[in-house]
């Protein structure tokens, strides 16, 4: 069963915000010195997103993901992807019981309410699609009978950006599934330091995380940020911005229109943690590079560089 479930609570922007900012507390004392990458993972959970991490082993991105499950009072799923996995691995099977001559179903890890697929591009692109109706319809189907998810189902794949060996790169309509792609990247110095020093008698860091929501909360939070105000000028705006990155010369996939809704629903969620119930042109800035990069392809090092020079050539709406 999944913990977190449908809820009627209705909260006011200003309990988000104090919600959203005690859960960013707690991640940043398990993740240390990474306040904006945090920001960035708390922006993509309130906008019932998923996360695409591509970044080096070792950084905790596994903590990470076991901590945000522990905040929200959520289950914590996770499958190890290798190129033998197979799809009933991630979904759950159905197994026939000879005591009572009928099939009983065996859930597998998605059934859960924050599910980590560690390595995902080192499984079959037939297991990754496994996950494409789970991510977008929060809904499996197995044997013909559609099975519903936790509403508020959360995923947070890995990928090795250095090791390409034995892998299957994610192909553009499972990139499209990720509503941003992320890098923790190393810690500063500083923050080595005080690692080293909570290790020296610890063989593993304590994570005595409370949830701060109640079941059904997360998914209510969720559907009140997606009624954060735009106005038609900002929405303009996106759309512009939009069609600028489309029609780059060196762009071959630019963004399309789900991609578009992902980054207004991004952009939403990054006004509620700063505190408004409405949109600015900044909250659409400050989201673009990590929701735009994750989907961009052409012939070009840095999305970023594309991303900034849509930003340039499209005026600020008053």
């Amino acid at each position: 069963m999944n913990s977190v479930l449908e809820s009627t609570r209705q909260f006011s922007f200003r309990e988000i915000s104090d919600k959203a900012h005690e859960i960013m507390g707690l991640l940043n004392r398990v993740i240390l010195g990474k306040e904006d990458v945090i920001k960035r993972v708390m922006a993509c959970l309130l906008a019932r997103g998923h996360i695409l991490f591509d970044d080096l082993p070792g950084l905790g991105k596994t903590t990470l993901a076991k901590a945000i499950a522990s905040s929200v009072g959520g289950k914590f799923g996770r499958v190890q992807c290798t190129p033998d996995l197979l799809p009933t691995d991630i979904t759950g099977y159905n197994i026939y019981n000879q005591k009572t001559h009928e099939f009983d179903f065996v859930a597998g890890p998605v059934f859960a309410d924050v599910l980590l697929a560690d390595e995902v591009n080192r499984t079959t692109p037939r297991t990754q699609s496994a996950l494409f109706e789970a991510m977008a319809e929060r809904q499996v189907t197995i044997d013909s009978k559609t099975r519903s998810l936790s509403p508020a189902f959360f995923v947070i794949a890995t990928q090795n950006p250095i090791e390409s060996f034995g892998t299957y790169p994610l192909p553009e309509a499972q990139l499209d599934r990720f509503a941003m792609k992320l890098r923790i990247g190393l810690p500063s110095r500083e923050t080595e330091i005080e690692l080293l020093e909570t290790y020296a008698t610890n063989q593993t860091r304590p994570l005595e995380i409370s949830p701060c929501l109640h079941p059904g909360d997360l998914f209510s939070i969720q559907e009140q940020v997606a009624r954060v105000n735009l106005v038609t000028a900002v929405r303009a705006y996106l759309v512009d911005l939009a069609g600028q990155i489309r029609n780059h010369p060196d762009v071959r996939l630019g963004i399309s229109p789900r991609a578009l809704l992902v980054w207004q629903r991004i952009a939403q969620a990054w006004a509620v943690l700063e505190g408004r119930d409405f949109v600015t042109p900044d909250d659409v800035r400050n989201v673009a590079g990590p929701t735009l990069s994750v989907r961009l392809a052409g012939e070009f090092d840095d999305p970023q560089k594309i991303i900034d020079a849509a930003f340039d050539t499209v005026p600020i709406p008053s």
